[in-house]
């Protein structure tokens, strides 16, 4: 476990000109961006090759002992770093924190392999292995949440409790937007421009803030990169991922208590500029029903509802989403 580190030192250390990060290039690992907590590796084996899985570990102040330990997920479109003001409350509050770069993301290895969430889950339950981590709370966002409900149905004897914060695949995508290979979603990934992205974060929250700009300049930063091309190709295949292997129709089978954080104002549908119809569009992707459906589908759920809150409650309601959070892991 690695000591707590207070987040103002990054401030400190990090700050750079904004016309130097208008310029920068980050390689397909982010080897020159700096998380706000050390970085470890753990070497895990997919079709006969060996890849480096970043991640994160953050024990509480000394005068707590015997944390429970919390595992953060991070959504296709981000990386574990984007955790970091709920990894210092967590910490804060008495909880070891371990947060995963997934293969594919962040820091981890971009490995040209076939993604899947079974295999991600495992690379998961390896890390947690690792650590000496027997059983742990899984919190998932976006994609993380169908990767912490993968986890739950494959692990239910490490996971303790669930949470499901806004997760995507709360429907089937293979019966709504059309299908694209993988050569069609490399083509599509190779288009990305910063502005495009920063387009599609802005549909995450309900009014922009600069704060939320870091998230757009890390990927923006990668397009520049001669790695680009790899990063483009690793996207296309999780993008594949999610489409093709639904969890949609087993949250019935979770036993274990869930909490599902739902901000209201979300719309996120994965593949949704692919629908051609405005109209067939607007009939997903609509957080408030889908939300009441799972929290109905789970047996011991708890529905919470955020008003005014979109895609990512974490950064957008981020006291009241860990004060809901933190009554959670108490109960």
């Amino acid at each position: 476990m690695k000591n707590f580190i207070y987040p103002f030192i990054f401030l400190l250390l990090f700050q750079v000109p904004a016309e130097a990060q208008s310029q920068r290039a980050y390689d397909a690992t982010l080897s020159d961006y700096a998380y706000r907590y050390p970085v470890n590796y753990l070497e895990v084996e997919q079709e006969g090759q060996k890849y480096r899985m970043a991640y994160m570990d953050v024990s509480p102040p000394t005068s707590f002992k015997n944390p429970q330990t919390v595992v953060l997920l991070h959504g296709k479109n981000f990386l574990g770093a984007y955790w970091q003001q709920t990894v210092n409350f967590l910490a804060g509050q008495g909880f070891r924190v371990v947060v995963p770069d997934q293969l594919g993301f962040g820091k981890s290895d971009k490995a040209e392999v076939h993604y899947s969430f079974h295999q991600l889950a495992q690379h998961t339950r390896q890390l947690l292995d690792h650590l000496k981590i027997s059983e742990a709370v899984m919190v998932g966002h976006s994609m993380g949440g169908m990767l912490a409900t993968r986890f739950a149905l494959m692990y239910p004897e490490t996971t303790a409790k669930l949470v499901l914060e806004n997760p995507i695949g709360l429907e089937d995508y293979r019966r709504i937007v059309p299908y694209k290979s993988l050569d069609e979603l490399y083509q599509e990934e190779l288009k990305r421009t910063e502005a495009g992205i920063r387009d599609y974060h802005k549909t995450y929250y309900t009014s922009w803030k600069p704060a939320y700009e870091e998230w757009v300049r890390i990927p923006a930063a990668q397009l520049r990169s001669p790695d680009y091309p790899l990063v483009a190709r690793v996207a296309a295949h999780t993008y594949a991922m999610i489409y093709e292997q639904p969890v949609v129709y087993e949250f019935s089978e979770l036993k274990m208590p869930v909490l599902l954080a739902i901000g209201l104002e979300d719309r996120t549908v994965v593949g949704k500029a692919y629908i051609k119809s405005e109209e067939e569009r607007k009939q997903y992707g609509q957080y408030p029903q889908l939300g009441q459906q799972t929290a109905g589908a789970i047996p011991n759920a708890r529905l919470l509802e955020l008003n005014g809150v979109g895609h990512i409650p974490h950064i957008e309601a981020t006291d009241q989403f860990h004060k809901a959070l933190l009554e959670f892991l108490k109960q």
